[in-house]
Parts: C-alpha cells; structure tokens; sequence
C-alpha cells in the first residue's frame, strides 16, 4: 500500500473508532442503570464490558491520533507502534473482564439472586442494536489492523453479552429459572476470553518483535539468492513489525564476485517488496568476509 493509500486507510479507522466510542459511551449508562434495577448480572457484566469498552475505542482513537506524529531524534520510528500497545492493553482488560464474570456468575450460582425480566429485556434489546451498528462500523474498517480487530472484539463481547441476556430473559420470562442468567453469562465469559487471547498473543508477539506469520526467514534467504543473481550468500536476517501493517527487515547480503553493488542494492529491495511485501529494508552489502564475523581486534590484543 502507497503512502497516500495508508494514510487514507489510517484516517478512516480513526474516524470509525471515533464513532464507535460515542455511541458505546452513550448507551453505557442506560445499560447501568437497567442491570442495577432488573438486578440482571447478564446486564451488568455486559455493561462493565461497555465501560471497558468505552475506555478500550477511546486509547484506540487516541492511538491513532498519536501515530500522526512525525518521527523525531527520540523516536525514530515515529509513534506508530502505539497502536499495538493500545491493542495489547485491550485484550488485557478482556482477560479481566471475563475473570470477574466468571467470579461472579458462580457466585450468584451457589446464591441466586431475583431478576426482573422486563427491564432486562428492553435494555438488552437496545443494547444489541446498539452493538451491532458498533460492530458493523468497525467492520468497514481495516481488519488486518490489530488496534481495530481488538476494538472489535471488545464490541463482539458485547453483543454476545446483549444477545445472552435477552435469551436469559425470556426464559426467565417463561420459566422464572434464575439460574439462567449466570450460565448464559459464563458462556459469554468463554467467548470473550477466546477473543481475548488472540489479540494478546498477536500484539504480544509485535511487542516481542516476533518474525511476522507470513514470512520464513529461511524462504526469504532462498527466493532472494534465486531472485537476484548478483547474491551469492544472505545470512542475519532480522524480520520484525512496528504494526501489523508495517514489517521491516534487516539482512546481510554476500554479493558474487564481479556484482554491481548499485544494481544488486537495487535488486534485493526490489525482491524483498515483489516477493513478501516488505517495503522498509536495511541492507548490508559484503564481500567474502561479514565484517561482524572478523575477531575483536582489541579483545584479541587483551588477551595476548
């Protein structure tokens, strides 16, 4: 993707995720209100979720907002890796979220408490149409973008949350079982922490600067020898992401006797964009001997 390309892209993820916080914000505090009168805990654990939720679009906007930020001396790679830290911070509180749901649904297994249907199910109603208008607008926008797919799945914990307690008030409705209430929130609590997990592990392996998914070091060694002719050896090869979008890599490259370093530079870059789809490289040409495998001239001078 084009400069030009992803700033577009990245101006309107923020303005998705901008839109999203209002309209969870705003229906979070009829969510309160209506779990606290219905003394619903399919309500309450699904408005907490909202308030996290809140909390979770608006560090996602604000990580948006603070990767516009140019690079500087301090920070070279400007403030895009925010992003990922924001996403890693969410799927943090969704492994909370879904610890205090779990507490208390067993809780409230072992020591039912009475629900008032009625309210439960109006507010539930509401909540689901709210979350799916969330949902469908962070839908829209970058799915391979972890700060959307983690604001994502917080709002997909909140649907499933809205649709369990409308399920629980029904058969409550027809039945007056109370004990409903708590399962169905248990099943919600699996779900979220499932969605929890991935986004965890995917931001966490970023924040690790883990080789991205897509891409074998040692295929990349053997496509770029048999892409570029002027190679004749490609060895500390470092392939990391400052987000999911962005891959960058580092390599040392052994050119053939006779090569034009000029045109083999130019060739590797272009190689490593065609073949994997990573646009910033840094590349070191050699000759015969990488210089980091020579002897420390000093440490060998010490040691005599």
């Amino acid at each position: 993707m084009g400069q030009n390309g992803h700033n577009h892209s990245h101006t309107s993820n923020e303005r998705r995720v901008f839109w999203a916080m209002l309209l969870t914000g705003s229906f979070m505090v009829a969510e309160v209100v209506g779990g606290i009168m219905s003394n619903s805990l399919a309500l309450l654990s699904d408005a907490g979720h909202m308030l996290t939720d809140f909390v979770s679009l608006a560090l996602a906007w604000f990580a948006f907002r603070l990767a516009r930020r140019k690079a500087d001396i301090r920070r070279s790679y400007g403030y895009h890796r925010f992003q990922v830290v924001a996403a890693f911070v969410n799927g943090l509180t969704l492994l909370a979220i879904a610890g205090w749901i779990t507490v208390e649904a067993v809780r409230r297994l072992v020591d039912p408490i009475e629900v008032l249907a009625g309210p439960m199910l109006v507010i539930a109603v509401l909540g689901l149409l709210v979350n799916i208008i969330v949902f469908a607008i962070l839908q829209t926008g970058d799915r391979e973008n972890l700060n959307i797919r983690g604001a994502a799945l917080h709002v997909m914990g909140d649907l499933l949350g809205s649709v369990a307690a409308i399920a629980a008030s029904l058969i409550i409705f027809a039945t007056g079982w109370m004990p409903i209430d708590p399962i169905l929130s248990l099943g919600v609590a699996m779900l979220i922490l499932r969605a929890a997990y991935t986004v965890v592990r995917k931001s966490g392996h970023i924040l690790l600067e883990g080789t991205p998914e897509n891409v074998d070091p040692s295929d990349l060694r053997d496509q770029l020898k048999a892409a570029v002719p002027e190679v004749a050896d490609v060895h500390h090869v470092h392939i990391w992401s400052l987000t999911n979008e962005r891959p960058v890599v580092t390599l040392h490259a052994v050119l053939a006797d006779g090569a034009d370093q000029d045109d083999a530079l130019v060739a590797v870059h272009r190689a490593l964009e065609e073949l994997f789809g990573l646009s910033h490289a840094t590349v070191q040409l050699e000759g015969n001997q990488c210089p980091d495998d020579r002897p420390n001239t000093k440490a060998s001078e010490t040691a005599r």
